[in-house]
C-alpha cells in the first residue's frame, strides 16, 4: 500500500499573478476572533468597499510579484535564519490554532455567531480575518489575518469624536485603526508569513519552543501510563496549555517514576484518577497542569503551617555545607 503523497505546497509567485487578474472579482467575507480562537462573523458597509482591498490584498500581491523580479525566495518557517529578501512559509497543520481557526469557518459555518460588542467585548478580540473567495470559482478561497491591537481600539464609552471644529461624544460602539501592513496569508495548506513577529502573536507560535515541547511529551509518553478521552491525546492538550510548553522547556522527564506520582498525588490530596489499567486519566487542561506538576514536584506542604502550596518556580540549593548529599 503505497504512502498518502503530500499536497505541493503553493507556488506564491503564480498565485500572486493569478489573483492579480482577478481581484476587482473577488468577494470578501469578515470574521473576528478572540483570545480562545473563536470565530465571530461581521459585517461591513458599503462605503468601506474602496478600502478593505488594498488594506488587506493590493499590498501583499504586489510584493510577491515584485520579489518575483527581485529575487525574493520563499523558505520554510523552521528553517529560516533571519535571512533577507525572503518570504516564511510553513505547513497550516503544523499551526494548530490557525487550522482550528479555518477548520471553524470552512466546516463550522453555521455555528458561528455574529459578534456583539455587548456580548463578546470587543477588548478580548485577537485578530481578524478576511476570507476572499473567487465569484465565479467559491471552492477557490484564500484568508488574509491581521492582529489587532487594543491600542488602536477607541471605547465609545470613554472616547471624543472631533468634527466640524468642535468635540462631542464619539458615536460608534467601538473605533478601530486598521493595521495596514501585510502580515499572515493563508493559501490552501500553506502558511505564508509576511511579519514574522505578529504571526507568532497571532497564534502563539514559537517553534523552537514547540518542537523542545514536543520531545518532552515523547518521552512523557514512553515513561508514563496516561489515558485520554476519545479524540484527546497529549500531543495536541500540550500544544493548547501556553504555560505547559514553557514549564517543559526546563524540565527534566523520569525524575519522578509514575508511581511516586501516585503516591505524592495522595500525600498532597490531589484528586489524580488512575483507569483499571493503572493508567493516570488525563481528562483536560487541569489534569494535565497537575500531572506535569507532580512529575516536576511542584507541590509542597509547610512544616509551619502545614497548608500545601503549588510552586510556581524553583531554584535547586546546594547541600548544606558539611551534610552529604542525599540520595
Amino acid at each position: 500500500m503505497e504512502a498518502p503523497q503530500t499536497p505541493e505546497p503553493t507556488d506564491i509567485f503564480l498565485w500572486a499573478n493569478n489573483i492579480d487578474g482577478v481581484k476587482k472579482e473577488l468577494d470578501v467575507e469578515f470574521f473576528l476572533f478572540n483570545k480562545n480562537y473563536t470565530p465571530y462573523s461581521t459585517h461591513f458597509a458599503t462605503d468601506l468597499n474602496a478600502q478593505i482591498k488594498p488594506l488587506f490584498l493590493y499590498d501583499l500581491v504586489n510584493f510577491v510579484n515584485m520579489g518575483a523580479g527581485t529575487g525574493l525566495t520563499v523558505r520554510d518557517f523552521e528553517l529560516s535564519d533571519g535571512e533577507e529578501n525572503t518570504l516564511l512559509r510553513t505547513d497550516l497543520a503544523k499551526v494548530g490554532r490557525a487550522e482550528t481557526l479555518i477548520h471553524l469557518i470552512e466546516k463550522e459555518r453555521h455555528d458561528i455567531v455574529e459578534f456583539s460588542e455587548e456580548e463578546h467585548e470587543f477588548k478580548r478580540v485577537k485578530g481578524i480575518v478576511a476570507k476572499f473567495t473567487q465569484k465565479d470559482a467559491p471552492e477557490k478561497t484564500f484568508y488574509v489575518v491581521k492582529a489587532i491591537s487594543q491600542g488602536q481600539v477607541l471605547s465609545g464609552a470613554t472616547s471624543w469624536e472631533f468634527r466640524e471644529g468642535k468635540f462631542g461624544a464619539f458615536q460608534a460602539d467601538v473605533g478601530l485603526k486598521m493595521p495596514s501592513d501585510s502580515q499572515v496569508l493563508i493559501v490552501g495548506k500553506d502558511i505564508f508569513v509576511f511579519n514574522q513577529g505578529k504571526f507568532e502573536k497571532l497564534f502563539n507560535y514559537d517553534y523552537k519552543k514547540q518542537a523542545l515541547a514536543d520531545q518532552k511529551v515523547e518521552e512523557i509518553s514512553k515513561l508514563y501510563k496516561l489515558s485520554f478521552p476519545d479524540g484527546l491525546d497529549l500531543q495536541s492538550l500540550v500544544r493548547e496549555r501556553k504555560k505547559i510548553v514553557t514549564k517543559l522547556q526546563k524540565m527534566e522527564i523520569g525524575g519522578v517514576t509514575q508511581e511516586q506520582a501516585l503516591e505524592y498525588a495522595d500525600d498532597m490530596k490531589l484528586e489524580l484518577m488512575v483507569d483499571d489499567a493503572g493508567a493516570i486519566i488525563i481528562m483536560d487542561g487541569n489534569d494535565l497542569d497537575m500531572f506535569v506538576n507532580l512529575i516536576n514536584e511542584d507541590y509542597i506542604v509547610s512544616e509551619i503551617t502545614g497548608k500545601r502550596y503549588e510552586i510556581k518556580s524553583k531554584k535547586l540549593l546546594d547541600d548544606p555545607e558539611g551534610e552529604p548529599p542525599r540520595g
